[in-house]
């Protein structure tokens, strides 16, 4: 059958919807998912071509997860494909928050949740150590990358900045291929670095009174000046929101965050949540707006470029080292949300069986993680 573009459109629009209201765990897990679903099942992408895309979404401002989607979409299926991919991976969890929302603002309180993270967590790890695998064996190299990854997970634990993190392993990459006549070149690119998340520094002061164009124009500096993804996020709510603007309390902010973490699709639903709380329906609407659409603007901006990136040795030295220490991170991650997943005996059997469901079996993630949120609710209620 021909593989027209309303086909593709199609396929890219199912399946960002259903990763959208399927996925959990956070913009590690999504990477990972989206990595399993079209690199090694649909093909659209190769793992070089995906992990530059990782390495570009890790280096502009805003949710990666998202950014990643966008550029899913739009080497699929074209510009209706980039906005399709975008807006269907947002759409879903934006509704579940709202919906939580609402029951918070009535009830005052956040329903249970606990049981099924409790199974999909363990599934999450699993499908994020094959994404890394797979990534990896095309990220790495060499020994200079491999050291540059390894770089990289040791300065995350450490508590190094992420952007700091991939600028230095594209450093050290560019430095030991380069020689002395690279300095022109990188400085260039160093001159380009991301500073503008300084500028977002803010200090406390009396309440200010909400105000919808506030609102708006807080959540989109937010979303163009945030480095580090969901779990950056809550340091920049809590400038905002509580020490700046004094809108939210602290408690405010915590079920803000757990909200994120519960609904499937971007962490950065949050702020449809701070939005609901704050004004209603309309609030919320104009806070996902807002802080999204810097990510929209700029993976547009920069997809102009990528093709053209490692068409000389320097800028694809240069992503080389962005791409690995990128890796680094996500295993970085990936190992603090494994101890907080992988617990005890049935998550440990949860998480081994599904690496080699995943590994062996080409069985769709969606049913892997809704599998996971059944067992854990099925151990909860009939073991426990």
């Amino acid at each position: 059958m021909k593989d027209t573009l309303s086909q593709r459109l199609k396929e890219v629009a199912l399946l960002f919807l259903r990763v959208g209201a399927t996925a959990f765990g956070g913009p590690a897990a999504y990477i990972a998912i989206m990595q399993r679903e079209t690199v090694r099942k649909r093909g659209w992408v190769d793992d070089q071509k995906f992990l530059d895309m990782l390495g570009i979404s890790n280096l502009i401002p805003g949710p990666t997860a998202t950014e990643m989607a966008l550029y899913l979409g739009l080497e699929r299926a074209g510009w209706l494909g980039y906005l399709a991919s975008g807006l269907l991976f947002i759409i879903p969890g934006m509704i579940a928050t709202i919906a939580l929302a609402w029951g918070y603002v009535v009830y005052g309180s956040l329903p249970a949740v606990g049981w099924i993270l409790y199974g999909v967590k363990p599934v999450i790890i699993a499908i994020v150590i094959q994404a890394l695998w797979d990534l990896g064996k095309k990220g790495v190299k060499g020994p200079l990358t491999a050291a540059v990854g390894v770089m990289a997970i040791v300065s995350y634990l450490l508590g190094f900045n992420e952007i700091a993190i991939l600028f230095a392993g594209a450093a050290v990459v560019l430095l030991f291929q380069g020689g002395k006549h690279l300095w022109k070149q990188a400085t260039l690119l160093l001159i380009i670095s991301p500073i503008l998340p300084l500028w977002l520094s803010t200090s406390s002061t009396d309440k200010v009174p909400f105000k919808q164009s506030t609102l708006f124009f807080t959540f989109l500096k937010i979303g163009a000046l945030i480095y580090g993804g969901g779990y950056v996020l809550y340091a920049f709510l809590n400038s905002e929101f509580v020490a700046h603007l004094g809108w939210l309390t602290h408690q405010q902010l915590l079920d803000a965050i757990a909200i994120g973490q519960i609904t499937p699709g971007p962490v950065f639903t949050s702020a449809t949540f701070v939005g609901y709380i704050m004004g209603g329906w309309q609030s919320a609407l104009l806070a996902t707006l807002a802080i999204f659409l810097p990510a929209f603007l700029l993976v547009a901006l920069v997809s102009r470029i990528l093709p053209s990136i490692r068409r000389s040795w320097w800028s694809g030295a240069f992503l080389d080292g962005v791409n690995v220490a990128a890796l680094g991170l996500m295993a970085a991650v990936t190992w603090q949300l494994g101890r907080a997943a992988i617990t005890d005996w049935f998550t440990i059997v949860l998480a081994t069986a599904t690496l080699f469901l995943i590994l062996r079996i080409k069985i769709n993630s969606t049913w892997i993680i809704l599998g996971g949120a059944m067992l854990g609710v099925v151990y909860k209620l009939v073991v426990r």
